[in-house]
């Protein structure tokens, strides 16, 4: 258990450092906001990842097909890597948190004209708080709440559904090749087009159908329709769904909203070329 807490502890730290020391040699001319950024950021729309969280997003992937693929119950079948990578995880939740600070400081930095953001202070961390308290309150939660139920309240019980849950890391890669072409000026590319609906795809199958797919292996099983299951689980499995559904939803619907916005924009210029190639 500890082995598996420490090696987490070194591996992220490592890379965000590492990743940091290879850019900095490679993209001479970024700035440190832009080398922090491409090093981390968690997984979210406002916020896209970057290459430790498509490290942590990858892994956590695999492990996840292990898992549901080796669980033939949904309920009694077990997999060491529930736990083990359970453990693994932890330390890059507490990691991510502190390396988003670092973007939101350099950033900041960059754009403050009256030396606010000149070091750290009381000041910079409560400015980060607000601005992303959902995500720092999301991370929290799986840190505070969701791995103490994994590794010690469930019982041993529905190492499938952890799985699942593990899986949903999916799309982060995508989201991160997204804002890393826009970073190296490739956003106008069919590449970065088809990343975009590669996103919206696999963000929908892997961090919403995962849970109603959930519902139906177990209905499957026990022999519930889809509809009534939820009427069969203890409340708090409802609820634990719940709250981490909402947010999937919420930056699912960001996502569109981004993705509208570009096609709009690219649809924008498109028609102003066509119109001057009628005016010439």
């Amino acid at each position: 258990m500890l082995a598996a807490v420490a090696c987490g502890s070194v591996v992220f730290p490592g890379l965000f450092y590492s990743f940091k020391k290879v850019l900095r040699c490679f993209f001479t001319a970024w700035s440190d906001a832009d080398v922090v950024s491409i090093s981390e950021r968690s997984a979210t729309p406002t916020r896209p990842p970057r290459l430790v969280s498509v490290v942590h997003a990858s892994l956590a992937t695999v492990a996840g097909v292990c898992v549901v693929a080796s669980c033939r119950d949904v309920m009694t079948d077990s997999h060491w890597l529930t736990n083990s990578f359970t453990l693994f995880g932890a330390p890059y939740m507490a990691y991510d948190i502190f390396a988003m600070y670092l973007s939101h400081h350099h950033t900041q930095r960059e754009r403050d004209q009256s030396g606010q953001y000149s070091s750290h202070s009381a000041h910079t961390v409560k400015a980060f708080l607000r601005k992303d308290w959902m995500l720092v309150l999301h991370h929290m939660t799986l840190l505070l709440i969701f791995l103490p139920i994994t590794l010690f309240f469930r019982g041993g019980l529905g190492d499938f559904f952890v799985g699942c849950l593990f899986t949903t890391e999916f799309s982060t890669p995508f989201v991160s090749m997204g804002k890393i072409l826009i970073q190296l000026g490739l956003d106008h590319t069919h590449l970065h087009r088809i990343n975009g609906l590669i996103v919206l795809l696999t963000f929908f199958i892997c961090r919403i159908l995962i849970f109603p797919f959930m519902y139906w292996m177990y209905g499957r099983q026990f022999g519930i329709p889809l509809h009534r299951v939820a009427f069969h689980l203890p409340l708090h499995c409802n609820l634990g769904n719940l709250v981490i559904l909402a947010p999937q939803i919420y930056w699912f619907i960001l996502l569109l909203k981004k993705a509208n916005r570009l096609y709009l924009r690219q649809r924008g210029k498109g028609d102003r070329g066509k119109e001057g190639m009628r005016t010439d």
